[in-house]
């Protein structure tokens, strides 16, 4: 997960995955960033492996500056991303094109994006890891409530027949 700057809006939820050959941006982000459909190629090039044993088919592509940064250091490149029509979850996804225009190393282990950058290298580790913690602090109580029923039906097998 990375935050970027795609176009001039601060986007929070976007997906970095190195195992897509594909960048992805759904129609739904652009109308929420105010960016003109009007400059979305059109291209009638289907992707597969999106929709299970079906091929897609997106309304087009467009080119969009992406900013990774720290306040000291920033790198911008532009990005050809395939606009979708899809349910999304995501604001984005940045596929293994991103990773290489970038020249992006991954290490998942440790929730970390590194980057070259004019000054030094980029590391994008502070979004990921609230992720994580938002994550942690979803699943908690649903651990806990689960492990609570648990606690109880073995009070209950435990507690003396009251005969």
């Amino acid at each position: 997960m990375a935050d970027p700057i795609i176009g001039t809006k601060w986007l929070t939820k976007v997906l970095m995955d190195g195992g897509s050959g594909l960048n992805i941006m759904y129609t739904e982000t652009l109308n929420t960033m105010g960016i003109d459909r009007a400059r979305i190629r059109l291209t009638g090039a289907p992707f597969h492996g999106i929709v299970l044993g079906k091929q897609a088919l997106p309304l087009g592509q467009i080119d969009l500056a992406i900013t990774f940064r720290d306040p000291t250091n920033y790198r911008m490149e532009t990005l050809t991303f395939e606009v979708v029509k899809f349910h999304r979850t995501y604001h984005a996804i940045q596929g293994h094109p991103c990773y290489t225009k970038f020249m992006a190393v991954p290490n998942c282990t440790y929730l970390k994006l590194k980057m070259p950058g004019p000054c030094k290298v980029i590391t994008s580790f502070q979004r990921a890891y609230e992720c994580e913690v938002e994550c942690y602090e979803h699943v908690m109580p649903i651990i806990a409530s689960k492990e609570l029923a648990t606690i109880r039906e073995e009070v209950v097998e435990e507690a003396p027949d009251p005969k």
